[in-house]
This record gives structure tokens, C-alpha cells and sequence, in this order.
């Protein structure tokens, strides 16, 4: 198996060239009429977020309030062929995050390196979130209370715990 390093630049074109072949049929087939509006299903593919300490950006703004979307398998595989993640492996998940992250107060445009400028807790923070939304579907956490020991559940997205 012959070996390719891959720069930032060339990545895109790497994706495109192994992404799979349409089908003939597909490819001979003459254009179709524009798709039907698509039928929501209840999926939610976009989640809320607070941060515990939120992000100082330049100017000094404190940006705390955020949303992340679900997770594609493209998502998942792109970091394996950054370089970043190939030369320190921690950094796969802040390559993942910057690419799941779609709003973070009012800026759009999050990148590796603001994931790399968050304090240590909200990283975790964010990691977890990630984790619960891919894998569990949902925000919430069952936690069980210190004194009474009485069970309930906390939405982790949104409102600072204790509040109500």
C-alpha cells in the first residue's frame, strides 16, 4: 500500500477523489425534478450549549452560549489524516470539536484555534457534550442528590446547575 502525506491544502482533494463512484445508472440518468421538501422526523441534529467558563476571545468578549451538531462519519475520519493529530494524538479532539462546533456566542467561524485557546474545563466540558449527543442522543444526565440521595435529571445544555 503506497503512503501519502497529506498537507491542509490538498485534503479536500484527497476526500474527493476517494469518495465513492456513483452508481452508472445514476450517472446516465437525465435530470430529475428538484427534491421534495424534506419531512421532519423529530431528528435533532443541532444542540445548545453553556459553557462553564466560556471563551475569551481577542477583544476580551466572553463568549458562553454555543451549539454543536451531530457528528458525521466524515467528521470522524477527517482528523485521522490531519497532520496535527498524526504528529500529537490529543489533538484529534480538538480538530473534531472545531468541526462540530457551529456557533460559539457570536462567532461562526470556529476553528482549531479557538478550541485551543478554551480553558482546560471547558474543553472537557465540550468533550462530554460531544459524547452525549453522539452517542446517547440527548443532553440530559441523571444525578443523585448529595444529601437526600433522591434521583433526578439535569439538561447539561443549557442553565448553570443549581438554578432553576
Amino acid at each position: 500500500m503506497r503512503r501519502r502525506t497529506v498537507t491542509a491544502g490538498n485534503l479536500e482533494e484527497i476526500l474527493q477523489v476517494t469518495a465513492p463512484a456513483a452508481a452508472p445508472e445514476q450517472a446516465a440518468a437525465p435530470a430529475a425534478a428538484p427534491a421534495p421538501p424534506r419531512e421532519d422526523h423529530g431528528l435533532r441534529t443541532e444542540f445548545e450549549f453553556e459553557l462553564p467558563r466560556g471563551y475569551v476571545d481577542e477583544a476580551g468578549t466572553v463568549h458562553r452560549h454555543g451549539s454543536m451538531r451531530l457528528a458525521t462519519a466524515r467528521d470522524e475520519l477527517r482528523p485521522q489524516i490531519d497532520l496535527r493529530v498524526k504528529e500529537n494524538p490529543a489533538y484529534l479532539s480538538v480538530v473534531l470539536l472545531s468541526q462540530v462546533i457551529t456557533r460559539l456566542g457570536n462567532i461562526t467561524d470556529v476553528h482549531a484555534g479557538v478550541v485551543e485557546r478554551m480553558y482546560a474545563t471547558d474543553v472537557a466540558f465540550l468533550q462530554d457534550f460531544y459524547r452525549r449527543v453522539n452517542s446517547e442522543g440527548h443532553t440530559r444526565a441523571a444525578v443523585t442528590c448529595p444529601h437526600c440521595g433522591g434521583g433526578f435529571e439535569v439538561d447539561l445544555s443549557g442553565g448553570r446547575l443549581g438554578e432553576s
